[in-house]
């Protein structure tokens, strides 16, 4: 038995609930965890909101898609994407739905080594963010010697890339509100402040032009900007203005390509993240019950960083 929160109907986060739910013993193939921390994205809220439509028949929602844990049972000899899963291995879970849970039965094929350097919290929250980070950033062949415009530099997807970007050689301009641009400044990025003025503020930052553009908030003004300034539109991505860029005719990242594309990137991610060659910051930590004001809060201004559940 073990306790799982699910969006019971669409709606807001007063529709989750914390059920009770029978875990049968490992298949072929597959690996129990215990969970020890629990990363929260803003696609677990979306995945309940309505914003990908209402089919009674997908309900209750299983939530969450990344977590930290310790391997329990496995399903006769496993092997991973690092290699064979063991019990008692320390472990990252990406990818696999359901993930709000004090234990989850999954895949091996979601099941990723944790690096000794990260503590749980941190392994919960490292793959969503740096996944997208790394997929958006190969959509655009970001390389040493660019000129990077990073809209929502001070985010979760968007601080990763920053950091990576300038780890490959790439100079990184950032748009955040101000009391974030000494955390910018800290990992080597020029930040600028979004609004009324910004096309002007980023010209000013980068006289030479920019090269490339990588857009986590989905804003007209984010992409307006950046299509004003780049001159090969297809060196422009968003994680989030899915419909300016249909009408555009620039890069979004999503789909089977980038999940695999993320998947395989996991192992090298992690290790990189337990050298520090990039940093995610926990902005709060809720107990799993407490899993709808946690969405709640996500939704509305909060600190910069990650939110985490702990079973």
């Amino acid at each position: 038995m073990t306790r799982v929160a699910v969006a019971a109907s669409y709606g807001g986060p007063d529709v989750i609930e914390i059920v009770d739910r029978e875990l049968p013993e490992p298949s072929e193939g597959e690996v129990l965890v215990e969970v020890k921390a629990i990363g929260v994205n803003p696609f677990d809220y979306k995945s309940y909101s309505g914003a990908f439509g209402t089919d009674e028949s997908k309900l209750p929602i299983a939530l969450g898609s990344e977590a930290s844990g310790i391997v329990v049972a496995v399903g006769g000899p496993v092997e991973g994407p690092s290699g064979p899963i063991a019990v008692g291995d320390e472990v990252v879970v990406s990818g696999h739905n359901g993930t709000y849970a004090e234990r989850i039965l999954v895949p091996a094929r979601f099941v990723f080594p944790k690096p000794d350097a990260l503590d749980w919290n941190i392994a919960a929250g490292v793959l969503a963010v740096a996944g997208t980070a790394y997929d958006a950033m190969e959509s655009v062949a970001i390389k040493s010697g660019d000129t990077v415009l990073v809209h929502g530099a001070a985010g979760g997807v968007g601080s990763v890339v920053a950091q990576l970007a300038l780890e490959r050689g790439a100079t990184v301009i950032g748009t955040a509100r101000r009391q974030n641009h000494d955390a910018l400044r800290a990992f080597g990025a020029e930040p600028v402040e979004y609004g009324e003025g910004l096309l002007e503020r980023v010209r000013a930052a980068a006289p030479n032009g920019i090269d490339a553009a990588i857009d986590t908030v989905g804003t007209d003004e984010a992409i307006d900007v950046s299509l004003e300034l780049l001159t090969n539109r297809s060196r422009l991505v968003s994680t989030a203005a899915f419909g300016r860029a249909s009408a555009d005719g620039f890069l979004t990242v999503g789909g089977p390509a980038s999940m695999e594309r993320r998947r395989l990137a996991s192992p090298v991610l992690l290790e990189q993240a337990g050298a520090g060659v990039f940093e995610v910051t926990v902005a709060k930590v809720f107990p799993l019950d407490d899993a709808a004001k946690a969405h709640a809060e996500l939704q509305s201004t909060h600190p910069r960083g990650k939110f985490l559940l702990i079973p």
